[in-house]
């Protein structure tokens, strides 16, 4: 195909390329956590207060009502509100990472940048998603970016469909390596297109992010409701090292499933044929609420420009974690984000974010 973003020079940038902005959803379907909304909003003030310092914050809010009512908290905790824009767009829920578009960039060209525009369905799980898949649509417009809508025909007789993908389900190196799972992507349950082979989605994912490697690991982590997001689980750190969470508990639901990864990781090359580095990051005790496992992980963490938030969970771990990480980012300011609370909502950090990268930069 002649007019897919790769066939036009365009690539999906590593997280830790420049950013231009971090776009977010401001909270308030409580829903989302029934029982502990109220100390949401506060958790994103605190997010946002550490992101707007290093670059803005575009925050999508329902109405003019919830922008003001955002606004005033975000005033009360010292953000400087010249580094935050709100944007009149409505959405289902608050996971941007998943319901908003992948960026992609033009290496060299300072107007090298549009959107992908996944089709979005709610993990192929709820019903309530009409909002959110139109959100990359928007960004767009606020923007005034192409936007691609992946599409791909199977050659099965029927017609060509839309390519449904979240972005926590992918992680790329900016060089043409992405990882996911086989659970999220070729899974028949929570199925995302089960009329594409292994072979048909490898394409699409080079074709529309110029990531022709990619790297196949088993299942996510017990009590993620996505059914295998990869930012539960591994990501990269550097264009050559992974970090990945594992299991010291052999009673503990994750740990087969974590040193199956473990092990694939270990075998896996990158796009040039060369072994990746590992870096191990422990899990933290399970987090229960209501008798229900929740999805905690330091994978979670979401890099910014000169920062990077890890979500933390008043556990032993959570000091051993952020370690690691500032020892993977040593130009970068490694903070903690208290998630027990977020976590109820079934996502954190990596989950509630979305860069937007500064297109016309070297490659970092």
């Amino acid at each position: 195909m002649t007019n897919t973003p790769a066939a036009l020079g365009y690539r999906m940038p590593a997280e830790w390329e420049p950013h231009s902005a971090t776009w977010i959803a401001w909270p308030h379907n409580r829903d989302d956590w029934p029982g502990k909304f109220g100390p949401i909003p506060w958790v994103y003030v605190e997010i946002v207060r550490l992101l707007s310092r290093s670059e803005r914050v575009e925050i999508l809010v329902d109405g003019r009502k919830a922008g003001r009512h955002a606004a005033d908290r975000l005033d009360r905790a010292g953000v400087d509100l010249d580094r935050v824009g709100f944007h009149r767009v409505k959405t289902d829920r608050v996971w941007t990472r998943d319901s908003g578009p992948t960026f992609v960039v033009k290496d060299g060209d300072p107007e090298g940048l549009a959107l992908v525009d996944w089709e979005f369905n709610a993990w192929a799980k709820y019903d309530n998603h009409r909002l959110d898949r139109r959100v990359p649509r928007a960004i767009g417009k606020i923007l005034g970016l192409d936007r691609f809508r992946p599409t791909f025909d199977p050659g099965d007789g029927g017609e060509a469909a839309r390519v449904v993908l979240e972005g926590g389900s992918i992680d790329v190196n900016g060089r043409g390596t992405l990882l996911t799972t086989e659970e999220c992507l070729l899974s028949d349950v929570q199925a995302r297109n089960p009329r594409l082979s292994r072979a048909q989605v490898e394409r699409v994912l080079a074709d529309y992010l110029a990531t022709p490697h990619v790297v196949w690991l088993d299942r996510g982590i017990a009590g993620d409701d996505t059914h295998g997001h990869v930012d539960d689980l591994a990501r990269f750190v550097d264009p050559s090292t992974v970090a990945i969470v594992v299991e010291s508990d052999p009673s503990d639901e994750n740990y087969a499933p974590l040193r199956e990864n473990l092990g694939r990781l270990r075998e896996a090359t990158d796009q040039n044929g060369r072994p990746l580095r590992v870096v191990e990051l422990p899990m933290p005790r399970p987090v229960v609420f209501e008798g229900t496992r929740l999805p905690a992980s330091y994978a979670n963490f979401y890099i910014a420009n000169g920062l990077v938030l890890v979500p933390t969970f008043n556990d032993p771990a959570d000091r051993e974690a952020l370690a690691v990480l500032a020892s993977a980012f040593p130009g970068r300011e490694v903070v903690g984000i208290h998630a027990v609370d977020l976590v109820w909502g079934l996502g954190t950090l990596h989950c509630m974010t979305q860069q937007q990268p500064t297109p016309g930069t070297p490659r970092a």
